[in-house]
């Protein structure tokens, strides 16, 4: 039996392409995929997020749990509201998940992780209490609902809705969110675009969603989420990264601490392991392909992978994150064998596209 969201009854309403994501009824599309990717780029666009899990963390020790949990350093985190990526890894240095944590106060965050590691984070997150000497509570969300609305228009849209917003919401930063009561608005998102992040209570999710929908804000599905995410050079569990790749590896050292005393779980392992392969964008230049994840590369230095591919809607191109080994040039070709054919592909450094403007040349 699949999970549903508080939305899927909306969705069907709407029309949406349905499938099995991870054990969820989740939406691809609403019609064409390369019209939602665009509204998102050009325009506004809104995700149904709600299978992510929110979870939240509160007592005396909850700032010390996450300073030896996840990679990045929370005690960069000051200001209410403040957000942080960063990866959660095993002792090995793989990435269980990535997530985003907000910071409210020292004994109050939230924590943010991928739907098909929920289960497996909240288990992991209350097996190493003990070995962090602290033991927060942690308390799984899955009261709320979550709606990302994003695009150049998105903030604008989401005012429109909720006018009493504006006021709070308009002087935040990126990664910067406001709690109003039960809903909680954040400048976050997964599209390379600015926008909002929406968390409300499950209840109150779909009278949102359809005022939204009269604003203008085009519904869109999993399918425009993964190659605007792709565009915008972001990884996804399980394709650029799992419990077997170092972050390091994955093109993720900006999100972990390697310089202070402090220790995290995983730290020893990758300051033993170091990096051993490069994380590079690639951009087809042959004809007759598109780059798809696994598919084989060939470079002067040796073989490498693709882990992420895609049809780039707003390039008109095939681009792709790859795994490469240490010392491929930015700007060199490489051979990627595409159904038998070895096609050139340029390496380029990620991302390709953000904030509706393209990277690359």
């Amino acid at each position: 039996m699949l999970k549903t969201t508080p939305l899927n009854a909306a969705h069907r309403a709407l029309g949406a392409r349905m499938v099995d994501f991870g054990g969820w009824d989740m939406p691809v599309n609403y019609g064409s995929q390369i019209e939602e990717h665009h509204a998102v780029r050009r325009d506004a666009g809104m995700f149904d997020v709600s299978h992510m899990l929110a979870i939240d963390l509160h007592g005396s020790g909850a700032r010390a749990f996450l300073r030896g949990a996840l990679a990045n350093n929370t005690d960069k985190l000051r200001d209410p509201g403040r957000a942080l990526y960063s990866c959660m890894l095993n002792d090995a240095g793989g990435v269980i998940d990535d997530l985003i944590v907000y910071f409210f106060t020292d004994e109050s965050f939230r924590l943010v992780v991928n739907a098909g590691r929920a289960e497996t984070d909240l288990a992991w997150l209350e097996s190493i209490k003990a070995r962090l000497a602290a033991a927060p509570e942690l308390r799984p969300r899955r009261d709320l609902a979550m709606i990302a609305v994003q695009g150049p228009q998105a903030r604008e849209r989401v005012w429109q809705v909720l006018p009493e917003t504006r006021a709070a919401t308009a002087a935040l930063r990126a990664f910067q969110g406001v709690k109003l009561n039960q809903l909680m608005l954040a400048r976050t998102g997964y599209t390379g675009e600015d926008g909002f992040e929406l968390m409300l209570p499950a209840a109150e999710a779909e009278a949102l969603w359809r005022r939204l929908l009269a604003s203008g804000v085009k519904p869109c599905g999993l399918g425009a989420r993964d190659t605007l995410r792709l565009e915008a050079g972001m990884n996804l569990w399980g394709q650029d990264m799992d419990e077997s790749v170092s972050p390091l590896d994955a093109g993720l050292a900006w999100t972990v601490d390697l310089l202070s005393a402090r220790d995290f779980i995983g730290k020893a392992a990758l300051q033993q392991r170091g990096q051993s392969r490069q994380f590079a964008g690639l951009v087809l230049a042959d004809q007759g392909g598109v780059l798809r994840s696994h598919q084989k590369i060939a470079t002067p230095e040796g073989a490498g992978e693709i882990t992420s591919g895609t049809f780039s809607p707003t390039l008109a191109l095939s681009i792709a994150l790859a795994r490469l080994p240490v010392g491929v040039a930015t700007g060199s070709l490489v051979q990627v064998l595409v159904r038998d054919k070895q096609l050139a592909a340029r390496v380029v450094k990620p991302p390709f596209v953000r904030n509706g403007k393209i990277l690359v040349n």
